[in-house]
């Protein structure tokens, strides 16, 4: 898939490397709801970005809204608990973060979901990873971005008109992790921007169960 990506000035390197967790910072949301943000988290990321770009099995999806039938603004790939992540960086990545929230989330992240964006035009609407466990229990969401930086918007699930939305910019090795009651009590986006915005690929390491 031919892509243009502007590579980070401060990731100069194409070696694969991920830093120590211990740099993550939490901010709590309020009800029950928090995200940690470690910006840099994975050197090399537009190497990855190049590789992932190229040899993932990209699928266009369809979805049914109203009365008809509209491409998502995205492509997508999906990695069932056990299958072969696309790059062993993404298996280290995964294993990383099991093992730093161990203790807090209780279980391995299992799943990886992958999403495309492949200019401004591409987005996720407002939502919640509310479809199965995470719709009643207490869950994490783990995310890694690398391409070109897009914002990630967080707001309450019943936020009333204006109220402010937090905002996170997230590209080139960033990492997110949105945890506690995050998934039922908070919602999440990628808007589209009129901007001119380069490709970004993130992959969302989920629990089993959650989605």
């Amino acid at each position: 898939m031919a892509t243009h990506l502007q590579g980070s000035l401060f990731d100069q390197t194409d070696e694969l490397r991920l830093g120590p967790l211990d740099g993550l910072r939490r901010t709590e949301l309020g009800s029950g709801a928090w995200i940690d943000v470690l910006p840099g988290w994975l050197s090399g990321a537009d190497a990855l970005f190049e590789r992932l770009a190229a040899d993932v099995p990209w699928r266009a999806e369809h979805r049914k809204m109203y009365d008809n039938v509209v491409a998502v603004p995205r492509l997508l790939a999906f990695y069932q608990a056990h299958a072969p992540l696309p790059h062993p960086v993404l298996d280290e990545a995964r294993t990383a973060l099991s093992r730093h929230y161990a203790d807090e989330l209780g279980e391995p992240f299992t799943t990886a979901g992958l999403c495309f964006y492949r200019d401004g035009r591409d987005s996720v609407a407002w939502h919640g990873d509310r479809i199965g466990r995470g719709a009643r229990e207490d869950t994490m969401v783990a995310i890694l971005s690398v391409g070109a930086p897009r914002d990630l918007l967080l707001r309450p699930a019943h936020a009333h008109r204006g109220e402010e939305t937090i905002r996170h910019t997230l590209g080139h090795g960033d990492l997110i992790v949105m945890g506690g009651s995050c998934q039922r009590t908070w919602e999440h986006c990628v808007p589209k921007t009129a901007r001119a915005a380069g490709p970004r690929i993130s992959v969302q390491f989920r629990p089993h169960g959650v989605h």
